[in-house]
């Protein structure tokens, strides 16, 4: 496993998004995971900023690296939080410690989340090997009583995720529509 399990958007999707000709709600990789109809596991090795932290909430099991950093960079980059990281981030951490990360754009090492609502906090080393062992122990079930497991336990996630859209669309339209916006983003984007 890399260092990095993901970086959410690219330098050149959020361009596009201040320029309009991408929009917010074209960017819906945590619904899928939802939507999925068997569980899905975010085995988050390496680092997960923005998008990317928010992709890994989404899943139904969710795993860190102790060493690694996540966070969410989208305030330094002068825009608010999409893709329904408002509601993905309180499902599995407290609200409290959510407002935290999303205003101030922190990265935290995955021990620091410990009782945070996290499932496995563990060295990156070990991640896969328990992601493997999950996973293994998940198929051992019949898979129509998995998959209504899955969309039942999923359905309190998905309806926050779907109200929070709407908001977070709000708010992409007054910031992204921001001259400083772009500027922010040449400036803080780190590649």
């Amino acid at each position: 496993m890399g260092d990095t399990f993901s970086r959410g958007a690219s330098k050149e999707l959020l361009l596009e998004l201040v320029d309009g000709s991408a929009q917010p709600a074209d960017i819906l990789l945590p619904r899928t995971l939802m939507s999925c109809p068997v569980p899905i596991i975010a085995a988050m090795a390496g680092h997960a900023i923005g998008g990317g932290f928010a992709l890994g909430l989404a899943a139904d099991i969710v795993m860190m690296a102790r060493e690694s950093r996540y966070g969410f960079t989208f305030m330094q980059m002068g825009f608010t939080p999409g893709m329904g990281t408002t509601a993905l981030c309180q499902h599995v951490l407290s609200p409290a410690q959510s407002h935290e990360l999303l205003f101030t754009g922190e990265l935290r090492r995955g021990r620091d989340f410990a009782g945070s609502g996290i499932n496995h906090i563990l060295p990156k080393a070990d991640i896969a090997a328990k992601a493997d062992d999950l996973a293994a122990a998940i198929a051992t079930g019949q898979r129509p009583a998995i998959m209504a497991l899955k969309r039942t336990l999923s359905l309190p996630r998905r309806r926050a995720f779907e109200e929070s859209l709407t908001l977070e669309t709000l708010m992409h339209e007054a910031r992204f529509s921001q001259p400083n916006t772009r500027q922010a983003i040449e400036r803080e984007y780190v590649e």
